[in-house]
C-alpha cells in the first residue's frame, strides 16, 4: 500500500501551487496521465487577469466577471477571487516568476474579451501558462513525488464513503493503489470530447467521470466554453490564438473583409466567448470562412512567438496579415460541485481548478480567469489542509462486486464529431435527444464496471469520455434556456427563472451494490 497525506490526480496550475504550498512536513504524491507538462496550464496562451492598474480595481474586475458568467455565478466567489488577484501575482512575481514587465519594471497589462480595463499580466508574451507551470514545478520540494504516465481509473472509499485514495494503471500497466487523508482533482475539464478544442491530448474528463462515479456532486455540465478563434487548417482546428491578440487590436473578418462584429456586441471584436463564437459559427454554417486580420497588431511576431511559430508550421503566410479561425470546446464551467476551498460532496474528496465548479464562472468565464481560479482554489486548499494536519481516516476499503464483461465502445473520433454536431456552439432539442440515444446504444449500463474489469488504459478512457458526454448531453436538454456558453435555438433566450438555477447531477449508490441509477436535480436555488 503506498500511502501519503496528500495525493493529488493532474498537474496543472492549481496541482503544482497546492503542491508548493502545503507544509513541508507533508508527503505529497502527484499522479499525471502523461508527462507534467502535459495539460491546459502548460498551453495557456493568455494570462492571468487582476486589478494591478490605478484606474482598475477588484470590483470592476467582479463585475466584468458577472456580466461575462450572465449573473449564473456564485457572487461570493466571484468577490473572494476577485480581491486576492493582485497579491497572487505578487507572490508570484517577488518570488522569482518572470512576468513580462515595461522598461521601467512595472508589470505589463493586456486587454483581453468582455474587460472593462487592461489588466492581464502575461509572461513569456503568449507563453504564460509555460512560464508559470515551469516555475511552480521548479518550486517544488523533496516532500513532494510526482509519478509520471498513472491512469487514475478509480477514486477508493472506505467503509464511511470518505475518499481514502485512488487506484489506477501504471507506466507498467500494472494495478496500484494511492492512500492519502486529502484526495484532490485537479485534472482539468473535458474538451477532448469534441472535436474541435483547445484542450491538450490528455483532457478527456477523467477527473469529472471518476467523482460522478464515487457518488459526488456535479454542477452545471452543459456549461461549456468555446473559444472564438482556434487556428483553421484544412478544415482541422490545430491551437489557440490568444484572445489577446484581438486585444492588440486584431479584428474578425469575412473573406470579402467585412468586419463581422461590427453592430453585434458594444465590445465588437471583445465580447464575451460565447458571443463571438456563435456569430463565427453563423458565417460557417453559411459556407464563408472567417480570419482574423492582424494588421493593425503591431510587432506581431515578437509578442505573440508561440502563435507565430504554431502559423508557420502549418504554412500560414504571416505576410498576408490574415489567420483562417474557427470556434472549438476551451473550458468547463461546471463540473464537480466544490466549495472555494475545495471540498466536494464526498469526505476526503477536494476538487480545484477546472475539474471544480465553484460558481465563479456562471455560465461562460471571463478571459484569463482561469489561470488565476488555479492558484487562487490551489492556495485556499493549501491553508485548509496546512491547518488541518492530523485527519484520521479509516482504511478499510468499501468492497464491491462488480460484473467484468466485453464492452463496446465508439471509436474516439467518432464521439468527438458527434458532440460537436449535436452538443456544440448551437444545440436544440431533437439533436441532444439524437445525441443521448446514440451515447444509450452503447448498452453499458453501469461505467463502474469499467473501473473494476480488465481493460486497457485506451477502453477506460474512452468510456470515462462516454459517459461525460451523458453527463453534458443530459444536462444541456434539460436546461431549456441560453446563457453565456449554453445557446439552444429552441429557447434562444435567457429565462429569468433558469439564473442562478443549477443542474446537479449526482450518482446514486446504495448499500447492496444493485446497478446504480443517475440521480439528477433540476433547478435547486444556490446563489
Amino acid at each position: 500500500m503506498l500511502k501519503s497525506d496528500v495525493l493529488i490526480i493532474g498537474s496543472g496550475m492549481a496541482s503544482l501551487q497546492l503542491a508548493k504550498l502545503l507544509s513541508c512536513d507533508l508527503h505529497v504524491i502527484i499522479l499525471t496521465k502523461t508527462k507534467i507538462n502535459e495539460s491546459n496550464s502548460y498551453l495557456a496562451q493568455g494570462g492571468i487577469a487582476a486589478s494591478i492598474s490605478p484606474q482598475d480595481n477588484n470590483d470592476k474586475h467582479a463585475l466584468d466577471t458577472l456580466e461575462a458568467g450572465r449573473f449564473h455565478n456564485n457572487k461570493q466567489a466571484v468577490e473572494e477571487m476577485t480581491k486576492r488577484a493582485a497579491v497572487l501575482i505578487y507572490e508570484l512575481a517577488n518570488s522569482g516568476c518572470l512576468f513580462d514587465r515595461s522598461k521601467d519594471g512595472r508589470l505589463l497589462l493586456g486587454m483581453e474579451g468582455a474587460h472593462s480595463e487592461s489588466r492581464i499580466v502575461h509572461g513569456g508574451g503568449d507563453a504564460t501558462g509555460k512560464t508559470v507551470v515551469e516555475f511552480l514545478s521548479k518550486q517544488l520540494t523533496d516532500n513532494v513525488t510526482i509519478v509520471e504516465d498513472f491512469f487514475v481509473d478509480e477514486l477508493l472509499l472506505n467503509d464511511k464513503n470518505e475518499c481514502i485514495g485512488a487506484k489506477g494503471l501504471n507506466a507498467q500497466n500494472e494495478i496500484e493503489a494511492y492512500f492519502a487523508a486529502y484526495t484532490v482533482i485537479a485534472a482539468g475539464g473535458c474538451g477532448q470530447t469534441y472535436e474541435y478544442t483547445s484542450s491538450a491530448e490528455t483532457v478527456t474528463g477523467d477527473g469529472i467521470a471518476l467523482a460522478y462515479l464515487a457518488g459526488a456532486k456535479l454542477y452545471d455540465m452543459e456549461f461549456m466554453q468555446f473559444h472564438p478563434t482556434l487556428l483553421s487548417v484544412g478544415g482541422k482546428t490545430v491551437g489557440l490564438v490568444s484572445e489577446a491578440v484581438r486585444g492588440e487590436g486584431a479584428v474578425l473578418i469575412t473573406e470579402a473583409g467585412e468586419r463581422i462584429m461590427k453592430n453585434i456586441h458594444p465590445y465588437e471584436d471583445l465580447a464575451p466567448r460565447h458571443i463571438v463564437s456563435q456569430t463565427i459559427y453563423s458565417y460557417l454554417k453559411k459556407g464563408e470562412k472567417v480570419y482574423l486580420d492582424i494588421s493593425q497588431v503591431e510587432h506581431f511576431e515578437k509578442k505573440f512567438p508561440s502563435i507565430t511559430k504554431m502559423c508557420k508550421d502549418h504554412q500560414i503566410n504571416l505576410a498576408e496579415k490574415k489567420l483562417p479561425v474557427a470556434p472549438g470546446s476551451h473550458f468547463l464551467m461546471g463540473g464537480i460541485a466544490a466549495s472555494l476551498e475545495g471540498q466536494t460532496s464526498i469526505k476526503g474528496l477536494y476538487a480545484i481548478g477546472e475539474s471544480a465548479c465553484t460558481g465563479l464562472h456562471g455560465a461562460n468565464r471571463l478571459a484569463s480567469n482561469s489561470l488565476l481560479e488555479g492558484l487562487y482554489m490551489g492556495k485556499e486548499l493549501a491553508n485548509l489542509i496546512n491547518r488541518n494536519k492530523e485527519i484520521k481516516r479509516s482504511w478499510r476499503i468499501k468492497e464491491e462486486i462488480l460484473p467484468s464483461m466485453p464492452i463496446y465502445l465508439p471509436a474516439k473520433r467518432e464521439l468527438k464529431r458527434k458532440m460537436m454536431e449535436h452538443v456544440g456552439i448551437v444545440r436544440q432539442e431533437a439533436s441532444l435527444i439524437s445525441q443521448l440515444e446514440w451515447i444509450k446504444s452503447f448498452g453499458i449500463k453501469d461505467y463502474r464496471m469499467v473501473q473494476k474489469g480488465n481493460y486497457s488504459k485506451q477502453e477506460k478512457e474512452a468510456a470515462f469520455m462516454l459517459l461525460v458526454s451523458w453527463l453534458i448531453t443530459k444536462s444541456a436538454l434539460e436546461r431549456t434556456e441560453s446563457r453565456g456558453g449554453h445557446f439552444r435555438t429552441d429557447y434562444p433566450f435567457e429565462q429569468t427563472e433558469w439564473q442562478n438555477r443549477l443542474i446537479i447531477q449526482q450518482l446514486e449508490r446504495n448499500e447492496q451494490n444493485e446497478q446504480a441509477k443517475a440521480q439528477k436535480t433540476a433547478g435547486i436555488l444556490f446563489y
